[in-house]
């Protein structure tokens, strides 16, 4: 997994029209969220922030689990991140998903599984609210919202939390050890 540095950058690069994290003179994620789902922030160059750090380490301990290779667990958390610094608020999308539950309050970086018609995924919450979140899709394959509309991995949308059901217990590693 990447190590943190106070060196990282965050740039929009208006030719490529994407928001960019700078990691090193060699390394650069690109982001490929729209630039109408941006904040006015996500436009001007900045430094990757303590904050940005914090969530970045409650994300990157959220996929140590996952049936992902470390470049793709890399992916998923600092696209995480940008979608939590950088998405503009939306609307939740729940209609997409069957109900699941009621009363649950999922928390930031818990995987979480939705459902519909067609398929049952895995998700990670970047950003709770009360009654909604907006989650980001941990699997690599293709999420089928409808007969003709798919979500990709690391594709985020925003549902209502009785949409939802906790998967953590699916993807935690043990750290229980057999002693005699």
């Amino acid at each position: 997994m990447l190590k943190l540095s106070d060196t990282w950058n965050w740039y929009y690069d208006e030719d490529k029209s994407s928001l960019m994290l700078e990691i090193s003179e060699d390394m650069v994620f690109r982001s490929d969220l729209p630039r109408k789902v941006l904040i006015e922030s996500a436009f001007t160059a900045q430094p990757f922030s303590v904050e940005d750090a914090d969530i970045y380490h409650v994300f990157q301990d959220s996929v140590k689990g996952l049936p992902l290779s470390i470049p793709r667990q890399a992916e998923l958390v600092l696209k995480a991140v940008t979608v939590k610094r950088f998405h503009k608020p939306v609307q939740p999308k729940s209609w997409f998903f069957e109900t699941q539950s009621a009363g649950y309050q999922p928390q930031e970086g818990e995987i979480v599984e939705l459902q519909n018609e067609f398929n049952t995924g895995h998700f990670m919450v970047v950003e709770s609210s009360e009654t909604a979140s907006i989650v980001i899709s941990v699997s690599t394959e293709d999420f089928y919202l409808t007969g003709s509309k798919v979500m990709s991995f690391c594709e985020p949308i925003k549902v209502m939390h009785d949409r939802m059901r906790s998967a953590n217990a699916m993807f935690c590693q043990s750290h229980i050890q057999m002693v005699s």
